[in-house]
């Protein structure tokens, strides 16, 4: 994989509370954070960086360009005042946020766009976000399959996208899922809750555990030190074949993060 399998989300979290978050989580191991240029936490980011004086090589930042900064005179320009905020002199990753169908992007002309900023040193990898199949598919002839080392996507016991995780696999895209949890919607699933007492664990800890035993990479955030430690030791927990497919029927296409300009035509 070229995406660590464990890293911190930063989706809602700004001002001291994600400085704060950031350091905590690389105090406690944490060495990949998630932003976006529409979280509007760079910044922050940044400094808890900065603050934490952990090695630059050590780390692995992701940051995904907005719609606004997606065309190709744009693109660079955006993501070069991204690592002013960010204090760093390339990502390790960058990402489309959403492919936008009903805005109107040339997903060919994003992709060259973002193909150039990486040309230019500015991200050492470049990918996708929130693509189902048939646009991940026009991601992959525009720039070339080598090019293309993630799609995040909404995952979790409640959604589980058989058909775009497979396709990814497949072609040897990693599979990084945000929203694992559902919003914490997950947490008081029966299912979820009798299996965490198998393990002496919780239930959000089983939710990474699944998405984690299927190559998935995760990118849960908190703001509390308890829930950052407890998140990350569930790399330790091994979850059994029925186990998995118990977690499997759950399975409801229930999809928390779906804005109507934005998305695309999911795979059912």
């Amino acid at each position: 994989m070229i995406v660590p399998k464990f890293g911190l989300g930063t989706f809602r979290l700004s001002g001291q509370t994600v400085i704060d978050s950031v350091k905590t989580a690389f105090e406690v191991g944490y060495r990949a954070v998630d932003t976006a240029q529409i979280y509007a936490n760079e910044a922050e980011v940044g400094q808890a960086i900065a603050e934490s004086q952990v090695n630059r090589d050590e780390l692995f930042i992701t940051t995904k360009i907005w719609t606004e900064n997606y065309a190709p005179d744009k693109l660079v320009p955006n993501l070069k005042d991204s690592l002013r905020k960010l204090r760093t002199d390339a990502v390790n990753l960058t990402l489309i946020h959403w492919p936008a169908p009903k805005l109107g992007v040339s997903i060919p002309d994003v992709m060259q766009a973002l193909l150039e900023a990486k040309q230019q040193g500015l991200t050492e990898h470049i990918g996708i976000s929130n693509f189902n199949i048939e646009l991940t598919q026009q991601a992959i002839d525009s720039i070339g399959l080598q090019h293309i080392a993630t799609n995040q996507i909404e995952l979790s016991p409640y959604l589980q996208n058989h058909r775009l995780v497979d396709f990814l696999q497949a072609q040897k895209i990693d599979v990084t899922c945000y929203m694992t949890l559902a919003y914490g919607k997950v947490l008081n699933d029966p299912v979820l809750l009798d299996i965490a007492a198998q393990h002496q664990a919780s239930s959000a800890q089983i939710a990474l555990a699944w998405a984690l035993q299927q190559g998935f990479a995760v990118i849960p955030s908190s703001t509390r030190p308890e829930h950052l430690i407890a998140n990350l030791a569930a790399q330790e927990i091994q979850l059994t074949k029925d186990e998995m497919t118990a977690i499997a029927k759950l399975d409801r296409n229930a999809r928390e993060v779906n804005p109507e300009q934005l998305a695309p035509l999911w795979d059912e």
